[in-house]
């Protein structure tokens, strides 16, 4: 059984759908590159509409110290993920700036990959392990990409993490099985096209990770 993280959200009835479905996280995605980027102004608006208990999260790539002050003096927050940065140092400053717990992004392709993952734990609160983006990919995550759950099999990670990378309502239940994890992110595996949500696919989704 694992608990649902539905990113990429950008409508009010998509926080509606993730509610309804009984999803423990909704993420919104602050990087412009992105189909599923969302304007400061239009992530308070939304998350206005996300209940107690369930967790908002805000994705940055690489943020600049201004990019994370505009985000978190408007936008309610709990929790702060970051991808494409993988000093600690750094990581440490940005979680310190926000004043939120920490999700540090790691791409997996390879066991010591998962390694690199696991020696930011402390740093961050929590650990995602994503598949690793092909080279000419303009996007760190939400590609689709599936890497071998089998690396993480039995492998001990101090801190809670999150198994993310081409999960579908297909394969979800399969890739809990294989991995242990209690939760599991997923973007474009329910979506009708890049950046639309479908209900009935995050309905599908969460019912398939418990």
């Amino acid at each position: 059984m694992a608990d649902a993280k539905i990113c990429g959200l950008s409508r009010a009835e998509d926080i509606a759908a993730c509610v309804e479905a009984g999803a423990r996280f909704v993420g919104f995605v602050f990087y412009p590159p992105s189909p599923r980027s969302v304007t400061v102004t239009g992530a308070a608006a939304l998350a206005v509409e996300v209940p107690p208990g369930i967790a908002k999260v805000g994705l940055f790539v690489d943020p600049t110290d201004d990019e994370i002050d505009a985000v978190t003096a408007i936008v309610p927050l709990d929790f702060i993920q970051v991808h494409k940065v993988s000093d600690r140092e750094r990581l440490g400053a940005i979680r310190a700036r926000a004043g939120l717990p920490l999700i540090a992004a790691q791409p997996v392709g390879t066991a010591a990959d998962v390694d690199e993952g696991i020696a930011l734990a402390g740093v961050a609160d929590m650990l995602l392990f994503d598949a690793k983006p092909a080279q000419d990919a303009t996007l760190p995550g939400g590609n689709g990409v599936v890497f071998d759950w089998r690396l993480l099999a039995n492998r001990r990670i101090p801190v809670p993490w999150m198994l993310a990378g081409g999960l579908r309502p297909d394969n979800v239940a399969r890739s809990v099985m294989l991995t242990g994890a209690r939760m599991v992110d997923v973007s474009s595996g329910v979506e009708s096209s890049p950046g639309v949500k479908d209900a009935d696919a995050i309905r599908a989704f969460v019912a398939a990770a418990r």
